[in-house]
């Protein structure tokens, strides 16, 4: 019903099950392919790996009430482009849609959050995410997260390089961040810095 609102893109087929939904992929060859991952006869996962073997192609997002990781795990790790929950699904699933049409990979936030929080900062504890930093110091993230030196830190604020330095520290401090690649991840998670 979401996507049958929108007058950019036709839906050429549906199906209830998981055996018929594989034939019907295989026999229209539509551009992209909503599946859930419950469903009879086949998973939606199951599915997406037998098209991908086939049909790289075929762009597929699953819509699944599971925001278990392991199935988010296993979506992507078969080349699913999008997950997307249905307790989020109204504004979520158009999102998804638009970004794996572009190429990019969709993620429910609640998904992408809880990810980049079990594995990307098992150090920070969870007040540590509500750190508001200044817009000089989301400055040096962006700045950091994008590989410049000190100086063309220094350079692009208009500032020393030794001053570039001192707040490149502090905000790596305030952090609790360690390496540059911690840098990039939370500039990516913090939407400072486009992944």
């Amino acid at each position: 019903m979401i996507l049958k609102t929108q007058p950019s893109f036709e839906i050429i087929g549906e199906s209830g099950d998981g055996v018929k939904a594989l034939e019907e992929i295989e026999s229209l060859k539509p551009d992209l392919a909503v599946l859930d991952i419950s469903m009879p006869g086949m998973t939606g996962i199951e599915i997406s790996r037998n098209i991908l073997k086939k049909d790289k192609r075929i762009k597929i997002i699953i819509l699944s009430r599971h925001d278990n990781e392991e199935y988010v795990k296993q979506a992507l790790k078969y080349g699913i482009q999008g997950y997307v929950l249905k307790d989020d699904a109204g504004e979520d699933l158009l999102q998804a849609v638009e970004s794996v049409f572009n190429g990019k990979t969709y993620l429910s936030p609640r998904i992408s959050n809880r990810l980049v929080d079990t594995h990307q900062f098992p150090q920070r504890e969870k007040e540590e995410s509500l750190i508001i930093l200044t817009n000089r110091e989301r400055e040096i993230v962006k700045l950091v997260a994008e590989g410049n030196s000190n100086e063309q830190i220094a350079k692009a604020l208009r500032i020393s390089p030794s001053t570039a330095k001192v707040h490149r520290a502090n905000t790596m401090k305030k952090l609790g961040l360690h390496k540059a690649a911690d840098i990039v991840k939370y500039a990516i998670k913090e939407g400072i810095l486009e992944s």
